[in-house]
């Protein structure tokens, strides 16, 4: 194994050192206003007025900041629906990270879409449920300032995971002094601070935190518990801006798992009931992490970013019940603990060719995950009487990259190329000897992006590139090398278009290659290569700013996704999404705002002959706040005419008391019920 104290102290002094990061394009932002109050209206404000259509790229993380001003993220399960197209299912008592859904993909819990939060990566590598996995819980939603997203493997800067696309969160420099409660069904309670500790006009800190506790809504309580807690410093010039954010998290839940329909149907359990009661876990992460911006003298911009994270998990589950073992039933124990850390630099420089302005962009970084004792053991209630597997993992990324963005009149075009470096060590503690054997392998990314603009209203563009999501340490060693980097080919053809300043259109066309759907099933510890792939769909989103008070916003997506080398109608790709539409209209002014969102998934294959279906949903949520001098009160509700739905759903063989056979059919988590919640905020 790499040593990972002294690999992570060198990263560490390396990044303060090195005194570089922010967002790649932007100057350092030395404010001129420090009131947090204040910022909080600039932001309301944010219109699509100001959103220019030909001024980048990545055009739809622009409209993301009208969407987050006009609908601020409420809960950690909303962090997620604010990314158009995404969907999310919790199925394991609210304290596991959500399963996504995007582009005709089941992410799982990550294994096709990089997150991160101020540069530092959400997912977790070779991660004990699965590869990918990411958990967005320590970011509390009041602290979020930006929400930067797209689709597709087209950004040089994101790679391992960003087949599907990215979510990069960005934190707020200033937070106000304000505290909050929020009281709801089903003993729900979230108490919440934030308060400035340094607030002029060259550095700011702060701290936030919240304690939530839910029952939930099941028969058998979850008693989730989840602390939260953040600082931090920026410190500003006129030309840098470094950062020190210091964070923790954990949180303890029961769950009442994935109840297969037939043991409803024949009335066994009810809707919300659960034939293990004894699934649930517990869950930590610790994080800190340096940023730092400089403009130097000759227009180059240099942004760092470094961060350090202790990670615990320990979950149990019982997906299949009385399948392998009818005495002692089939719950798991899946558990680790991991250091990782990491980091990038990137420069850009502006520079003009005759009149034509260019820009050069390149960055190179490091990320290595130390995981400890990774182990997935057979349990009886929470208690352990096998070992399935168990061992150490070191796993290495080395990357670099560099891209042009070259303007030729209306047109844009913007070639780059990433090169990734893989090590993945994994040492099998049930084996006779104790052996660590080492694989090792490179991967390059080309892209490419190109933008007409025929007017300052309309963006033509098309994207390709290659893009990868490595796999898990553990099925990378076994099979001596195979498989390390599944390769994806995507392209993009799309439209952004403002027929008037109030109105925001966008559509695109996209396609996806995938040479090997090939994961590892952490649940059972098994290896399943399931051949290549292609998925081809369609996104339609629009934006619309009416009677000054109101906006409206509509995402639809539609995708097809199919095996390419299994017979039609015995090809389809289980739980991908089909036909999504999340919609929207908000009112709000300077005191008063309120909105209904509805969010419809369809009907998708369960199963690779589409025998058996996981059924689609409609659920309309609504909210309204008042302000009332530094008094802000409220309330929310989910889904509002309590429709009864299956948030998470699965095909999967099962036995269960009374079945003299295994039965494969479908499990499922049963979705929130009407819930009403109140909250109150006071700022002083």
């Amino acid at each position: 194994m790499i040593d990972l104290s002294r690999s992570l102290v060198t990263a560490i002094f390396a990044g303060c050192a090195s005194a570089v990061v922010a967002a790649p394009h932007e100057p350092a932002d030395y404010p001129a206003e420090v009131s947090p109050a204040a910022q909080d209206t600039a932001a309301m404000r944010v219109s699509l007025k100001d959103v220019d259509v030909v001024a980048r790229v990545n055009h739809l993380s622009e409209v993301s900041r009208v969407d987050l001003a006009a609908n601020p993220v409420k809960s950690s399960q909303e962090i997620l629906r604010s990314v158009p197209g995404l969907f999310i299912a919790q199925h394991a008592g609210g304290g596991k990270a959500e399963q996504m859904f995007l582009r005709g993909f089941d992410l799982d819990h990550g294994t096709d879409i990089n997150v991160s939060v101020d540069g530092m990566p959400v997912n977790m590598v070779s991660h004990a449920h699965g590869q990918g996995y990411a958990d967005l819980h320590f970011l509390q939603p009041e602290v979020i300032e930006k929400i930067d997203f797209d689709k597709g493997s087209y950004d040089m800067t994101k790679g391992d995971l960003a087949t599907a696309g990215y979510v990069a969160f960005k934190t707020r420099d200033r937070m106000p002094n304000e505290v909050g409660v929020e009281i709801g069904m089903h003993d729900y309670q979230r108490y919440r601070a934030s308060m400035s500790l340094i607030n002029n006009r060259s550095e700011s800190m702060y701290f936030s935190g919240a304690f939530l506790t839910d029952n939930g809504f099941f028969d058998s309580p979850q008693h989730f518990k989840r602390l939260n807690a953040m600082a931090k410093y920026t410190k500003w010039n006129s030309t840098s801006r470094f950062n020190i954010i210091l964070s923790h998290f954990n949180s303890s839940w029961n769950a009442s798992g994935q109840i297969p329909e037939r043991a409803v149907d024949n009335g066994m359990i009810g809707w919300f009931g659960s034939l293990d009661a004894s699934e649930g876990g517990s869950t930590s992460r610790t994080n800190l992490q340096f940023l730092h911006h400089v403009d130097l003298s000759d227009g180059t911009i240099v942004n760092s970013e470094f961060y350090l994270s202790y990670y615990t998990f320990n979950l149990f589950s019982d997906f299949t019940f009385q399948l392998n073992d009818p005495d002692n039933w089939d719950e798991i124990n899946q558990k680790e603990k991991r250091m990782l850390g990491g980091g990038h630099v990137d420069l850009s420089n502006t520079f003009y060719v005759g009149d034509r302005m260019c820009r050069w962009a390149g960055g190179a970084g490091f990320r290595y995950d130390d995981i400890r004792d990774i182990a997935l053991y057979h349990a009886r209630k929470r208690e352990i009487i096998g070992t399935y597997s168990l061992g150490d993992i070191g796993q290495s990324n080395l990357f670099g990259y560099a891209g042009m963005e070259i303007n030729l009149g209306n047109w844009m075009i913007n070639p780059s190329v990433r090169v990734d470096w893989f090590h993945f060590n994994y040492a099998d503690k049930t084996a006779a000897e104790y052996t660590d054997p080492g694989v090792g392998q490179a991967f390059v990314s080309p892209k490419l992006n190109i933008i007409y603009n025929p007017s300052n209203t309309v963006q033509l563009y098309a994207k390709g590139g290659r893009g990868f999501h490595s796999n898990d340490a553990r099925v990378v060693v076994v099979r001596d090398g195979k498989d390390v980097i599944p390769e994806t080919w995507g392209a993009d053809l799309g439209i952004h278009w403002k027929p008037v300043p109030t109105v925001m259109l966008n559509a695109a066309c996209w396609y996806l290659y995938m040479n090997q759907e090939f994961v590892y099933v952490g649940d059972e510890a098994v290896v399943e290569p399931s051949g290549k792939s292609r998925r081809i769909g369609l996104d339609v989103g629009l934006r619309w700013e009416f009677l000054k008070n109101f906006y409206f916003q509509a995402d639809y997506t539609y995708s097809n996704a199919r095996m390419t080398e299994e017979p039609s109608g015995a090809d389809y790709i289980p739980l991908a999404p089909v036909n999504t539409l999340l919609a929207g209209l908000t009112y709000k002014t300077d005191r008063f705002s309120a909105g209904v969102h509805c969010r419809w998934l369809g009907n998708r294959p369960a199963n690779e002959d589409y025998s058996l279906t996981a059924k689609g949903y409609c659920i309309t949520d609504i909210n309204a706040s008042y302000t009332i001098g530094k008094l802000t009160f409220g309330a929310a509700v989910e889904n509002l005419f309590d429709v009864k739905w299956r948030e998470a759903q699965f095909a999967t063989e099962t036995m269960i008391p009374g079945d003299d056979a295994p039965v494969t059919d479908i499990c499922f988590t049963p979705g929130t019920p009407f819930a009403l919640r109140g909250f109150v905020s006071y700022r002083f």
